[in-house]
Parts: C-alpha cells; structure tokens; sequence
C-alpha cells in the first residue's frame, strides 16, 4: 500500500494521515458491519454500473452511518487512485436528521478510482461529549477525568504522532490526574481545541469496520467540462455563382472561420456529418421532396457512389484537407467533435453490400427512418438484429477511423434508437484502448433510456434544457441534473441545434436569446451553440420547432463581421460568457449547484461554490446567477441568499461584482434585485473577499 498522497492526486480540506485499514471482526452470513452504513454516493441506481467523475471535479462522497446508543462514531472516506496511492479523508456529519456525513474531493488523475467507507466508534468524541455534561453537573467527575486521562495515555503512546502532540496529551492526561486541578480547570482539558484538532487527524479508533470496496470512474476534463459550437463547413465559404448555383464551403474556406469561434471563447467545434450525401430521394429545402440539382441534402443522409461513413465529401475536400482542418482547430484552442450517424442513404455502399443490415418489408422495399410525424424517405435505419457482430466491427472499424485522424469527440445521433447494449459495447471497447474519447448522446428521449445511455458509458448527454423555460421548470431541471443523476450523467446544455428553435427564442426576442445562454453557461459544465444564434435567428417553419429554410437542406449566408460592426450580434456576450467560464472554477462543476429563493414567479436565482481546498486557484470561487426568464418585462423582485453557503454566518454584509456590465453592490440575507429583460437581463455575480 502507498503512502501518503502525492499533492497531484487529490485536492480536500479533509485528508487526515494515512493508517492502516484493520477491521473488527464480521459475523458469517450477516451483511451489516460493526458500525453499519445504509447507503452511499456516487452510485448508480442498480449497481450494474460504476459511477463517473471527471478530472480536477469536486465530489462528494455521501453515506449515511449509525450505531446503537448515544457512543459517537466517525466516518472515513479511504481512496485509491489508478496509479495505486492511498488517501484517507475524514467525512463531517451533516446533521439532517438522516445520519448523513459527506466528504467532497477533487481527484486529478484520470482513470479507475477505487473507494470505500470505513466507519468507527469515535472514543474520543463520545468522552469528550459525556465529560462536558458530567464534570460540569458534578455527576461522576473523577471518573470521567480518569476515563480520559487513560485515553490521553493511549494516545501518547502511538509513535505515529509527532513529538509535540504526544507531549501535549501526556501533559493533558497528568492534569486530569491531579488532585489540586478543580474540575473547572479539568474541563478546559475537556474543551482543549488543540486536543479536538489532534483527535480528528488521528482518532482514537475503536469497532473498526471496512464497507465494500466500489469504484469510480474519472475521465479527462472535457468529457464534463466544454463550450461547444456546431457549424456546417460547407456553408463557411459557400459562394452564391452568377448562374444562381452555389459553390460549397471546402474545409480550407471554413479554416477561416476558426479564428472568430475561438475569440467567442468555445473549446469544442462540433461539426455535422461530413460524409457524401446521397443522391436517391434527397430532400430540398425546407424538408420537401423535390430537390433540385443543386441543393446539397441533408448530411445525416449518409453514403452515395462516392463513399459512406469513412469517406469526406469530395465538395468539402480530401482526407488530408479535413486533417489540415483538425490541427488548424487545434492551433486556435478548439477540438473537433464530429457526428456519428448509424444510419444510410438508399445509395449507401451498405446497402448493396450488406442489404441484411436493413429492415426489409413485404413489398421487398427497405424501411425508411421514421419520427412521426416527421419522415425521413432519404434515410435507412440500421437493423441491428440481424447481423450484430458484423455491424459491431464496421462501426468499431469507423470510429478508430475517425480517431486516427485526430477526432477525440463523437456526437452520436439518436442512439436511443439503436440498442443499448450495443453502445456499452462500443464505449467499452473504444475507451479501452483511447480513454480520451468522449461520447456525446443525442438522446432526446424518455427519462429512462436517456438515463440508461450515459450509465452505459456516453460520457456527456443533451437533456431536456431547450424546454425547461419558465421558473419551476428551470429550478427542477437544475436540481436534478446538479444532484439527482450527476453521478452518471453528464448534461450538454445546447440552447439550440439545427433541429430546434424552441418557442421561448421563437417568440422571446433577443432577450430571449441572451437569458437562455447565460443559463446555459453557468448551470452546467458543458453547454453548446449552433451557429446562428448569435444572429438571433427565430424564424420558424409555420407549423415547426426548426429554423425555416433549415441549414440542413440548404446553404446558409451570414456575415458575422457585418452583424457584430452593426451590434446586430450576440458574439461579445457569448465572448464574455466564456471568459467568465475559464476565469471562475465554480462554474466548471455540475454538482453542487445551489437553489435560492426570489419573491417573483420569474427570478430564477442559484448559486456555485467551490472551496480553496478544492479549486485549481487555491482560493475559494463563490458565484451567484440571478436571472429574468420572462424575455418580455422588467422585474423587481427579493433575493433570499445563505451566506453559510461559503462559510460566511448569517446577517453579515458581502460585496458583490456584476461580472457582464461591472456593477458593484453591497448584499447580505436579503437582496433587492431589479432585472429589465430589454437592458440586462440577468445578473452573474461574483461575492467578493473583504479584507
């Protein structure tokens, strides 16, 4: 067994020297330890699956703990990092009424945890408690100072203390001896601070026992932590001819655009499929049936007589053009996630060679994708059924295809429609030899299958965060993602894609727009933009959730510079918004966000802490959002804060920054808040030091 940690490993307020793991004895066929333990966090509903973290995130680690009697107890948390160093880390009871105790530590190396709970009964606590009652009532004085002058002895004793410790108890325990000390005297031995201090790194540890060891899994930084943006390449660049026929943006046009995503501050450039596009029964504009010569079709109508899943389309370039593309991304900060579609276009080279891998019908025809009421008469789903192994080794060969090309990130579409253990299978396999990879599931579907995907392993998730827009939507939404299944699932809060424009952004205005990214960007550790919001772009097909004249069947003209220049752009807020992500590590996590109480049906207010101990800066990262979710009024409203949150008693006043317009206010249990929708609509505030 390792010894004491190395400071890379760990970060906690809490870690106490290392001991040896010794248990009591257990019964045969009985469960419970000495010192039993009802249940834990991180877990996973069912215990088929190990929980995940990512790297440098704030865990807490959660169990509810008991004994028989009034003894007290004590709670240890016991690490095991991937490269085998052990830690210890002391929990603290929460005093909720459900003997809960919590302990939260960063862990900074990626890879398979192991962790368990080791409880016991707290010999010092228990006296220290019973002789501050008696000695003071004069109930059995003499007794309860012998009790603790042979703990002290006891203590003393272990060479595994320093010098000075061992001194100061051996002296505390000759004071309790002594006649000529009166129990007034006794009992600030009693209350010694120093005392308590020693006893909480090194307890007097009696009914030792060892809980089942369970594991963690932590992944790299981005696969919890990222600001991403999707663009279409072939409309960056995409020339308008005289003739009215439109030349496609190439990889080489797009690189251009690089520059400007990265100076909005996004990390990840998330690209749609990249494929050929086929030829049969391409949709046209706007999703119709009558496609003209020119229109380019949708890229998740994969394959034609040109290639399918690994090739590039031959009008955005080569392989080596679209490798020239990844490390241009990579010089500006930004990483590539590309699209995995498991889907064909009827001229897909999939379905002449492999035609089992489809669904036939009695007719003889191939069943198109189907999301009624949409149809998707360009598209085949795959069958999985019918030849699992063989489409298992075309989709690994694919997916380590992509990876040799520099791609790290998949965004996979739809995967609820595939099965579920086809991906646990794929994930397994490809993190095990690339554990960098990172899975994002386009799943918007039923809770349980949502839930069921990101515990198979997608180490990120869309939510349902695009519909959650009025105060008790967004505060139930937030509580869940931040507590309820932050152990396996990890949140990608995209405000919009290329098939959804909510009608809060339809019918919001741009303050709509501003409010939804704000959210996005504080309430979660990932969150995505497709481009074109930050033009405000709300015009829906009549009848839909999707932009008309979708970018789907068609190229799209922008002019960013020309929107910006014009304060037609939502680019500088988006900007700051990211500044303001990289410069406060509180925003970084997905747990331990905090709800607070406003007076109004349409403040949304929370807060994000994260202590010195565990935060990359070493100093503590206190923010607190308070937002306007009604795009349509200006609102007044009382904004209830407990400042114990980060350790600050109740009562006492506080400095506050607006961190978007710079503002500074004074602030303590109660705050009055005015949010205009039309001139800021929502405040992010950073509680400031006082010296």
């Amino acid at each position: 067994m390792a010894s004491q940690t190395s400071p890379a490993s760990v970060r906690s307020s809490a870690e106490i020297p290392l001991r040896p793991a010794k248990a009591t004895r257990k019964d045969a066929g009985v469960r419970n330890g000495r010192i039993p333990i009802a249940s834990h966090r991180p877990s996973v509903p069912g215990g088929r699956f190990a929980p995940s973290a990512f790297v440098g995130e704030a865990v807490p680690f959660t169990v509810a703990a008991f004994r028989e009697g009034h003894d007290r107890i004590g709670v240890h948390l016991r690490l095991t990092s991937p490269s085998g160093v052990s830690t210890l880390h002391r929990l603290r009871p929460l005093e909720d009424g459900f003997d809960t105790w919590q302990v939260s530590v960063a862990l900074l190396e990626q890879g398979t945890w192991k962790f368990r709970f080791e409880t016991f009964g707290d010999d010092y606590a228990t006296w220290r408690h019973a002789a501050e009652l008696k000695i003071a009532a004069g109930v059995d004085p003499i007794l309860m100072r012998e009790m603790g002058a042979r703990l002290f002895d006891g203590a003393a004793a272990e060479k595994t203390r320093p010098a000075d410790e061992r001194a100061a108890l051996t002296t505390a325990a000759h004071t309790l001896r002594d006649e000529s000390v009166d129990d007034d005297a006794a009992l600030v031995v009693v209350r010694d601070p120093g005392l308590a201090r020693a006893f909480a790194d090194r307890p007097a540890v009696s009914l030792h026992t060892l809980h089942e060891e369970n594991t963690l899994l932590v992944e790299r930084e981005r696969a919890g932590v990222g600001a991403w943006y999707e663009f279409f390449p072939r409309s960056e660049g995409a020339e308008r001819m005289p003739d009215g026929t439109v030349r496609s943006g190439t990889f080489r046009t797009a690189t251009k655009r690089l520059p400007a995503v990265a100076a909005m501050g996004f990390d990840v450039l998330y690209l749609p499929p990249i494929h050929p596009i086929g030829e049969v029964n391409r949709k046209g504009p706007n999703n119709t049936l009558d496609a003209g010569p020119g229109d380019p079709g949708s890229p998740w109508a994969i394959g034609s007589a040109a290639g399918g899943h690994d090739a590039v389309h031959p009008a955005l370039g080569t392989l080596e053009d679209f490798r020239a593309f990844v490390d241009a991304a990579a010089e500006q900060g930004l990483e590539m996630a590309l699209d995995l579609a498991l889907q064909a276009a009827p001229d897909h080279p999939w379905v002449t060679e492999h035609p089992e891998w489809f669904t036939t019908l009695p007719d003889g025809s191939i069943a198109f994708a189907e999301n009624p009421p949409k149809k998707y008469q360009d598209i085949y789903p795959v069958n999985f059924d019918n030849d699992p192994v063989g489409i298992r080794t075309e989709v690994l060969r694919i997916v380590q295809h992509w990876i040799r090309q520099g791609v790290k990130i998949f965004r996979v579409d739809n995967p609820h429609t595939k099965p579920l253990q086809f991906w646990e299978w794929l994930i397994r396999t490809v993190n095990a030899e690339h554990p960098d990879v990172v899975f994002l599931a386009e799943a918007f579907t039923r809770p349980m299958p949502m839930r069921a995907l990101a515990q198979s392993g997608f180490q990120q998730s869309y939510s349902y965060f695009t519909w959650r827009n009025t105060k008790t939507e967004i505060e139930e939404f937030f509580a869940s993602i931040s507590d309820e299944t932050a152990d396996f699932m990890r949140p990608n809060l995209f405000v919009n894609t290329p098939d959804i424009l909510t009608e809060y952004l339809q019918f919001g205005g741009r303050p709509a727009y501003r409010i939804r990214a704000a959210l996005a960007a504080t309430a979660g550790g990932s969150y995505g933009v497709y481009a074109g919001y930050e033009l405000y772009e709300n015009v829906a097909r009549p009848g839909s959730e999707e932009n008309i004249d979708n970018e789907k069947y068609e190229y799209k003209f922008r002019d960013w510079e020309a929107a910006e220049a014009a304060g037609d752009s939502l680019a500088p807020y988006l900007r700051r918004l990211n500044e303001i992500r990289r410069a406060h590590p509180a925003l970084r996590q997905l747990r331990g966000l905090h709800l607070l109480g406003s007076d109004d049906d349409a403040i949304v207010a929370y807060a994000k802490h994260l202590p010195a101990a565990l935060s990359p800066t070493g100093e503590s990262d206190t923010i607190i959002v308070v937002a306007n979710v009604d795009p349509h009024s200006a609102r007044e409203t009382t904004v209830h804060v407990d400042s114990e949150l980060w350790g600050l008693p109740r009562g006492h006043d506080y400095d506050v920054e607006d961190l978007v317009t710079g503002a500074r206010w004074t602030w303590n249990e109660h705050n009055y808040v005015r949010l205009d929708a039309f001139a800021e609509p929502v405040h992010i505030l950073h509680v400031k030091a006082r010296s």
